[in-house]
C-alpha cells in the first residue's frame, strides 16, 4: 500500500509551512486538502500559498478550478489519487496538507456514495434551490434527517440536495446509511501529523490574520470576481470571508460589522475543525514549533 503523510488542522495554524519543511526533508509534493484553495482567482480569502511558498515545494490541487465549476469530496479523491500516483511515478512522497477534513477522510477511507438517484426529484431540488435558495433545503432537511442537517452548512446546496435525494427517493436517511459505511476502507497507508495550539492564541492569530486579508484588498478580490461575472450566489462566494465582503457591498451590513462577523466565524470555523479532527484517535498532534519531532515520526513512518 502507498505510503503519504498528512498534516491537518485549524485554519491559521501554520499547516502551509510546516508541509513545506517536510516537503523538502523527505523529497516531497504537497497536495492540497483545502475546499476553497482549490479556486482561480480567489487568493486572499481563501489563504493561498504565497508565490514564494510555491516555489519552495511543488503544489498539487491550488488554484486550478474556475469557481463556477462543481466540486466535491468525490471530485476531490479522484483528482487527489492522480496527483498521488503521479508523486509517487517520479519516486516522490506525496504530503496532504489542509484543514477540510471531508476531503482527508475520503481521501483515505472512500466516501459513502448511496446507489439510489432519481433524476426527477434531483431536477426538482434543484429547481426549488434555485427559486428558494439553499435555506429552504435545508429547513427541509432538518424536518427529515436532523442528523444530516447537523453537519452540513446551511449554503452547502451540493450536499443538501444529496441528502434529500437520498431521503426522498429511498424514504431513508442518509445519516443512517452514512454510519453504516464507517468509511472503514483503507486506501492508502498514512501517517497523520495535526497541529495545535492554545485556543485563545489561535483565535488571536485568526484575527491578525483576517486584518492582514484586509489590507490585502479581501474587498477588492471580491469586487473583481463580481465584476468579471461571478454571481454572489456561487457556492464558493458563499464561503467564509467572501460571503461578509458581499453583505458589505450590499450595503447589508456597515464595515464595522463586516469584520467582526468576518473574525468570529472564521473563529468558530477553526472550533469545528478542531472538533472534527480530534475524532480521529489515529492523529500525532503537535504545536507547530515542534516541526523536529513530527519530522522524526514521519522518518519512522516513511522506513
Amino acid at each position: 500500500m502507498e505510503k503519504i503523510i498528512i498534516i491537518c488542522g485549524p485554519t491559521g495554524i501554520g499547516k502551509t509551512s510546516f508541509a513545506i519543511s517536510a516537503a523538502k526533508q523527505f523529497d516531497g509534493e504537497i497536495i492540497g486538502a483545502d475546499s476553497m484553495q482549490i479556486y482561480k482567482h480567489m487568493d486572499i480569502g481563501t489563504a493561498k500559498p504565497a508565490p514564494e511558498e510555491l516555489k519552495q515545494a511543488r503544489h498539487h490541487l491550488v488554484d486550478f478550478l474556475d469557481p463556477k465549476d462543481d466540486f466535491d469530496a468525490g471530485s476531490y479523491v479522484k483528482t487527489a489519487d492522480k496527483a498521488i500516483e503521479d508523486i509517487i511515478s517520479r519516486g516522490k512522497i506525496p504530503i496532504i496538507a489542509g484543514g477540510t477534513g471531508l476531503y482527508i477522510r475520503a481521501l483515505l477511507n472512500g466516501l459513502f456514495r448511496s446507489e439510489s438517484l432519481c433524476k426527477k426529484t434531483m431536477s426538482q431540488l434543484e429547481k426549488e434551490l434555485e427559486e428558494k435558495g439553499s435555506l429552504s433545503l435545508y429547513q427541509k432537511l432538518e424536518h427529515c434527517d436532523p442528523a444530516a442537517a447537523k453537519n452540513i452548512h446551511p449554503n452547502d446546496s451540493f450536499r443538501l440536495i444529496r441528502a434529500l435525494e437520498v431521503y426522498q427517493t429511498t424514504g431513508k436517511k442518509i445519516s443512517d446509511q452514512q454510519r453504516t459505511h464507517n468509511f472503514d476502507d483503507q486506501r492508502y497507508s498514512s501517517i497523520k501529523i495535526g497541529l495545535t495550539m492554545d485556543r485563545e492564541k489561535l483565535y488571536d492569530r485568526i484575527n491578525k490574520r483576517v486584518d492582514i486579508m484586509l489590507d490585502q484588498g479581501l474587498l477588492k478580490e471580491v469586487t473583481t470576481l463580481v465584476e468579471d461575472g461571478y454571481s454572489f450566489d456561487l457556492k464558493p462566494m458563499q464561503s467564509i470571508g467572501y460571503k461578509h465582503m458581499a453583505m458589505f457591498i450590499k450595503n447589508e451590513i456597515d464595515w464595522e460589522e463586516a469584520v467582526r462577523l468576518l473574525k468570529r466565524d472564521t473563529r468558530r470555523y477553526a472550533k469545528r475543525q478542531f472538533t472534527w479532527f480530534h475524532k480521529d484517535k489515529d492523529i500525532h498532534w503537535f504545536f507547530p514549533s515542534q516541526d523536529d519531532l513530527a519530522q522524526n515520526l514521519i522518518k519512522e513512518f516513511l522506513t
